[in-house]
């Protein structure tokens, strides 16, 4: 879990183009929600009340651009992140965000998955190439 949050925030920080796994994206929004809520908690326990904004903000950009790496994945257009601002029509961005991508190459590129991308699955080796 912790090396698809790296992943996403070490090698693709504002990287929009390519294609992300389902994978990638959900483990790096849980790793998200957790260190936001701990943060959260550290700014109501101290008093501080603004790690929880700066962390936000300096994760936003890679939040942003997993996002719309998600929805290469299944071959849909970056705009459709514009979605994910607007009330109720986000709970189509998640439902987009949860199918399986496109097999094969896309417009976007490579399969995350396939062996053409380079990458082995985080679930049976807990590396990456």
């Amino acid at each position: 879990m912790v090396q698809w949050y790296l992943k996403v925030v070490k090698e693709n920080y504002a990287n929009f183009s390519g294609r992300a796994r389902r994978s990638e994206f959900w483990y790096f929004i849980l790793m998200n929600v957790i260190i936001s809520a701990i943060l959260g908690v550290i700014d109501s326990v101290t008093g501080i009340g603004f790690l929880g904004l700066i962390y936000g903000l300096a994760t936003l950009v890679p939040t942003l651009a997993v996002g719309v790496r998600r929805l290469h994945d299944i071959d849909k257009e970056t705009l459709l992140i514009i979605l994910a601002f607007i009330p109720l029509a986000n709970l189509y961005l998640i439902y987009l965000w949860t199918i399986e991508g496109t097999r094969g190459p896309n417009k976007f590129g490579p399969d995350p998955k396939g062996i053409e991308a380079g990458f082995t699955d985080l679930k049976n080796n807990n590396s990456f190439s």
